[in-house]
């Protein structure tokens, strides 16, 4: 299968033999995909600068399976500047997508959410708002999509005021009803569901439970991304 120039993004690169890379990529009509791009890293070759992650490409490539060959690569625009202390929150949802989307299933809705979250760490305040509004957006395209608005069990509007345990299999059930899940406030819940997270008592609430929700998915499977996040924190000055 021959497939020309198409919108996608460097997830991830490694080396291959002696001058080739390993690429794992975000293809808009495609998906993710592997693909072994021969000679990129040789002294002389023209993709050695160009196949970096954060860079919108237009690629193609040949043959199917879990690795084609890079048949082509061009720039489809200028690389998203990321400042250096939200390279780290870049590669992390790089990470996500490398382990939990499956091969050759396109996602146009997630490719738009994935620039949108490039653009939004390069120019927003916080880098915590644009990664849960993210994750979110994974959880939906990936078929386990948070309920956000109702009682999993009476069905009732979420009231702000009120507390609430969130059962990963079922939805928001009141406070009173359940002992295990992870414990969020209606207004926590709502404000995921508005993607509006300015508030930092809701954002922790709020990362806890999409963390839980991705642990899920993840199946112990451990984020280095998120291991280098540990070490960044510990290292910092009290």
């Amino acid at each position: 299968m021959r497939v020309l120039l198409q919108p996608a993004f460097i997830l991830h690169r490694r080396p291959y033999l002696n001058t080739s890379l390993l690429l794992e990529t975000f293809s808009r009509e495609q998906g993710r995909l592997g693909l072994v791009a021969r000679g990129a890293s040789a002294p002389r070759s023209r993709l050695k600068g160009l196949l970096q992650p954060f860079t919108p490409l237009l690629l193609s490539w040949t043959g199917a399976g879990e690795l084609a060959t890079l048949t082509g690569a061009e720039e489809a625009g200028r690389p998203v500047p990321l400042p250096p202390n939200r390279v780290l929150a870049g590669l992390y949802v790089n990470e996500l997508l490398v382990r939990l989307l499956p091969r050759q299933d396109a996602q146009p809705g997630l490719f738009a959410a994935y620039e949108t979250v490039l653009a939004e760490l390069a120019t927003a305040d916080g880098e915590e708002p644009p990664l849960r509004r993210f994750e979110k957006k994974l959880l939906e395209e990936l078929g386990y999509g948070l309920t956000l608005d109702r009682e999993a069990a009476s069905g009732v509007p979420i009231v702000a005021e009120e507390r609430y345990r969130y059962v990963l299999d079922r939805g928001p059930l009141a406070a009173s009803q359940s002992r295990t899940g992870v414990p969020i406030s209606g207004r926590g819940l709502l404000a995921l569901r508005d993607g509006i997270l300015a508030d930092p008592t809701v954002l922790k609430e709020v990362k806890r439970l999409t963390r839980a929700a991705l642990a899920e998915q993840l199946r112990g499977r451990t984020l280095k991304t998120r291991e280098l996040y540990r070490v960044k924190r510990d290292s910092q000055p009290e």
